[in-house]
């Protein structure tokens, strides 16, 4: 499963007892200067040496976001964990700018 989502979708994920694993497919001086809160960070060209050790369990939500509505991280990073046999995946395809339009905090 993979589909898009917007900001309040995404809002309202993090905020709820099911919280999904959401990852930044940005590289990581992008992550630490600011993330959604909660996130962590695998860049696009790590995504398949890295989700199987830090997000062992496919069953679980996995948001995927990068910059803008522009940017193709988060697209192709989707693509690859579903690849992976991961089956809950999420596209955040607003990104950071998005997240800050919507007028939610990102902290670093």
């Amino acid at each position: 499963m993979s589909e898009a989502i917007s900001s309040s979708d995404l809002f309202s994920m993090i905020n709820s007892e099911d919280v999904p694993v959401v990852i930044e497919a940005l590289p990581a001086h992008y992550y630490n200067t600011e993330h959604i809160p909660g996130a962590i960070n695998i860049p696009l060209d790590e995504i398949a040496d890295q989700a199987a050790l830090l997000v062992p369990d496919k069953r679980m939500r996995v948001v995927v976001y990068c910059a803008n509505a522009l940017c193709k991280n988060s697209q192709q990073a989707a693509a690859v964990l579903r690849q992976m046999g991961y089956v809950s995946v999420y596209e955040y395809t607003d990104g950071k700018q998005g997240w800050r339009e919507a007028g939610f905090p990102l902290e670093q």
